[in-house]
């Protein structure tokens, strides 16, 4: 049994603006203005967030393990070993704090600089320091820096990849809506 097409018409107009438009007020009867507000899809990337979700928690547990492993093995290193390792740790973990707000800010509210700068800061800054920790050998790898900075290159890996869909996505959608108001 289907509504009468005005039934239905009402419906729809009553769960657009009371229900999903917060501002009240009507949506407007234009052509372009009507698929503007048909086209509310969420674009934010459940992959992504879930991905910067665990690794929200997986860091406190990076950041503790590499902290201890540092301190066991400082003595071992050569001095400049040890300037460059200490660095590396404060740098990364002021660029993951940062890098998570902005991945949380851009997925979730839908922004792109937000999400453009933490894509840029995954591929980057954040990468090329995990590698750097997982690969050069002179540091002093012991076992659980290995297994934790392999969770944490994939976790980096994972987010930067769907990072890029979600942010080219976006940019798709925030360009096609831009050339549809031009006709208003």
């Amino acid at each position: 049994m289907d509504l009468p097409e005005a039934l239905r018409r009402r419906l729809e107009d009553f769960s657009r603006t009371v229900l999903f438009d917060q501002s009240g007020t009507r949506p407007s009867t234009t052509e372009n203005d009507a698929f503007v507000q048909h086209d509310k899809r969420v674009l934010s990337s459940l992959h992504l967030q879930m991905s910067l979700y665990f690794n929200m928690w997986f860091f406190p547990w990076w950041w503790i393990s590499e902290t201890v492993m540092l301190h066991l093995k400082y003595p071992a290193l050569p001095d400049y070993y040890k300037f460059i390792l200490v660095t590396v740790l404060i740098l990364m973990t002021l660029i993951e704090a940062i890098r998570l707000f902005l991945g949380y800010a851009g997925n979730l509210q839908e922004k792109v600089p937000e999400l453009a700068g933490f894509w840029l800061l995954s591929i980057l800054l954040q990468f090329p320091l995990i590698l750097f920790q997982l690969f050069n050998e002179a540091i002093l790898i012991q076992p659980l820096e290995r297994g934790v900075h392999i969770v944490l290159s994939m976790f980096i890996l994972t987010q930067a990849l769907y990072g890029f869909v979600a942010l080219r996505d976006m940019v798709r959608h925030t360009g096609r809506q831009f050339h549809l108001r031009q006709f208003d």
